[in-house]
């Protein structure tokens, strides 16, 4: 015996109307206007933005993000996470729609598990980068607005790539994301090496996103940093954006620390340049005649104008 039969139980037509939502007439749009379609085009478009960064260095992957969720001028959250961890060995930044960045990254740690599941390893990051960009590729045109920074460290060391909602999929050493991007990229060029210290990374990240706070307005409240390495990543400090860029406006920064560096090295080239060009003092000459020096004495006379000397021979 069926269930419709003992419960009198109807399947739900799925062409009709949902019953969570209101009736056709009920909507406040024109006449002969779709709801989806006319919110699609004429509803409201909150300005957001954010500060995401990582690079690559000598000694793994460094991932750096602001705090500050806002939906046009209105802050939603000052405390948000936006470097989501994926496994011990990777980690993404998030920048777009946030509910958008977090349900993929849900849908990526499930399809990472299963194919772990399935062939007894992990895909390696250039992989899981493929992996998430193919699966985002087909909502092209659908509004989807996720724009992430894949840190992690596989067989091959350290590895970052840029993924877009469109399917863009990039490889390279330094990637920032969001509205404040062209403030941090101003400071990582400037400063960025492979071969930098660990502390040295460190205070390039935090001085990176906390210079894109102070310029940008959709992003602030605190610098989350990150590291990656060969042991997996690892949660470094929260540090509030404003204390940090006092501190920097105080001290002299990495920056000024640098030109200084770079002025002592070209004062001593120039010193070591005119220590080949003058020449140096003259060594005595031995006299013909008993080893005794021979002096020349000068006579000045007047011509004219001009006063010429003449050495005159003993």
């Amino acid at each position: 015996m069926a269930l419709q039969d003992v419960c009198k139980w109807q399947v739900p037509d799925p062409r009709g109307l949902s019953p969570h939502l209101p009736e056709a007439g009920g909507w406040a749009v024109p006449r002969g206007c779709d709801p989806h379609t006319f919110l699609q085009i004429y509803g409201p478009r909150l300005a957001h933005g954010t500060t995401t960064l990582a690079f690559r260095f000598r000694h793994g992957v460094i991932a750096a993000a602001d705090t500050r969720s806002s939906c046009g001028s209105y802050v939603a959250c000052p405390a948000s996470r936006k470097v989501i961890p994926v496994h011990q060995h990777l980690l993404g930044t998030t920048s777009g729609t946030s509910a958008d960045c977090v349900t993929w990254y849900r849908v990526l740690q499930r399809e990472l598990r299963l194919r772990e599941l399935r062939e007894g390893q992990l895909p390696s990051v250039a992989g899981t980068a493929k992996l998430l960009s193919a699966m985002m590729s087909r909502y092209r045109g659908l509004d989807l607005c996720v724009a992430t920074a894949l840190c992690g460290w596989d067989h091959s060391g350290p590895a970052l790539f840029y993924v877009y909602s469109d399917g863009t999929c990039l490889q390279g050493d330094i990637f920032s994301v969001g509205s404040g991007s062209p403030y941090a990229y101003g400071v990582l060029d400037r400063s960025y090496h492979y071969d930098m210290t660990i502390q040295e990374a460190y205070t390039l990240a935090r001085c990176a996103v906390a210079h894109a706070t102070h310029r940008d307005a959709y992003s602030g409240g605190s610098v989350d940093l990150f590291h990656v390495q060969e042991s997996g990543w690892e949660y470094v400090s929260r540090s509030d954006a404003y204390v940090l860029y006092m501190e920097m406006q105080k001290a002299p920064g990495l920056e000024q620390e640098q030109e200084q560096e770079q002025e002592q090295e070209q004062e001593q080239e120039q010193e070591a340049e005119v220590s080949q060009v003058r020449p140096g003092p003259a060594a005595p000459q031995d006299a013909e005649g008993g080893g005794e020096l021979c002096v020349e004495p000068e006579e000045v006379t007047a011509e004219g104008d001009r006063v010429v000397v003449k050495p005159e021979m003993m």
